[in-house]
């Protein structure tokens, strides 16, 4: 369920806010993890709650300190720092309310959260496995295993190998664990990805982002840029009348970013910001002058407007400015991208991924505009169970 409203939104936020501090509080308050601070104060984040003078409380350190702090406290502490019941339990209730937490409107991530998840329960099975061996083993060191923990839990998440294996490397100093790292983080996103997809490509999905993976879907290649074309194409001619150039830019119904300039075949493509931008500058052309001249614009004038274009309401034109004429031929890219319409869907693919396309024209075989083929275009296709299958993509 989504809750759209500003108000609702707010209120969820309390809410799970109001359950967090509760659920801390009862389980730290019903933790009985009191650990003694030692001579050596080896707790460097301790915290006293409901526990005597001389003894921190486990379960606070560990839910009331920030998470970089608890992570850095899983990976360091000396064994027998942590009980596997407090362990367990927060690392459940933790697990639950940032799951929970995640879904609200709110800047919250999932980086650190996960790493201290991870590590939370890789101590805990670190503790488990040393007290069926040996408790001197060096293999069976509670801080070993939070770090491959954490590196599991985010890396299942996340889906990153390489540069996960780099930050966590980074984050311990020391080159030791590379190979376990990276074997770790591959068998997480192997296993992962055998059930279901990372968790930023199941939000990218949810949120209908036209996002276009490294690849074309593998049956894609019986499509055709004639099928996935968006058609019929408004064009502009070289020299258009600025009330229909208005006209276009106001319609919502087709909020198109790319237009072709066509005096009957194909000479060039114009974005909808370099029309908003001669628009606010007045470059017009008067019809009944015997002489054409307009203001000439600099490069200047369209880098200050980028990268937030004013959107075309702001743009106030007269009725007589209406009947001027704008010539496009100056500001128009007069080489666009073309293809014919048989090309296939993995050629047009490989065209918007390697030369970071957005917008294509598809043209016939006497170079006159028949479509226009966009990153939305291409990435409503996906290989889903049942083969391969559109998607409904946001239009904004």
């Amino acid at each position: 369920m989504y809750i759209h409203r500003p108000c609702l939104q707010v209120m969820e936020a309390m809410l799970v806010a109001a359950v967090t501090a509760t659920v801390s509080f009862a389980m730290i308050y019903f933790s009985n993890d009191c650990q003694p601070l030692g001579q050596d104060n080896t707790e460097e984040y301790s915290l006293q709650l409901f526990c005597a003078d001389g003894e921190y409380n486990s379960m606070a350190t560990a839910f009331f300190n920030t998470p970089e702090r608890s992570v850095r406290s899983l990976f360091h502490n000396p064994p027998g720092s942590y009980n596997p019941l407090t362990l367990g339990v927060f690392t459940l209730a933790y697990f639950v309310l940032a799951v929970w937490t995640y879904g609200l409107t709110v800047s919250a991530g999932v980086f650190i959260p996960s790493l201290l998840i991870g590590a939370a329960w890789g101590r805990l099975f670190g503790i488990l496995l040393s007290t069926i061996t040996s408790s001197q083993s060096i293999w069976a060191d509670p801080g070993k295993y939070a770090l491959i923990g954490a590196a599991a839990q985010l890396g299942g998440i996340v889906r990153m190998t390489l540069s996960l294996t780099v930050i966590l490397v980074e984050a311990t100093g020391s080159v030791t664990y590379g190979f376990p790292i990276m074997l770790v983080l591959m068998t997480a996103k192997i296993v992962g990805d055998y059930f279901i997809e990372g968790l930023y490509d199941v939000h990218i999905k949810l949120q209908s982002v036209p996002f276009l993976h490294w690849e074309a879907p593998p049956t894609s290649h019986w499509l055709t840029a004639r099928e996935v074309m968006s058609s019929p194409v408004t064009c502009f001619n070289r020299v258009e009348k600025v009330g229909r150039i208005v006209d276009v830019l106001s319609n919502t119904s087709t909020n198109h970013n790319g237009f072709p300039v066509v005096p009957g075949k194909i000479c060039g493509l114009i974005l909808r910001s370099q029309l908003i931008v001669l628009l606010k500058h007045k470059v017009f052309v008067e019809r009944a002058s015997s002489r054409l001249s307009h203001r000439k614009l600099q490069l200047k004038d369209f880098r200050d407007a980028y990268p937030r274009f004013p959107p075309i309401q702001s743009i106030h034109v007269s009725q007589d400015e209406r009947e001027c004429m704008m010539d496009l031929t100056e500001f128009m890219n007069p080489t666009p991208y073309t293809v014919p319409q048989e090309t296939s869907l993995p050629r047009v693919f490989k065209l918007f991924r390697a030369l970071g396309l957005r917008h294509l024209v598809v043209v016939d075989n006497e170079n006159r505009v028949v479509g226009l083929v966009t990153r939305k275009d291409l990435a409503r296709y996906h290989l889903g169970k049942d083969g391969l299958e559109e998607l409904h993509l946001a239009q904004t």
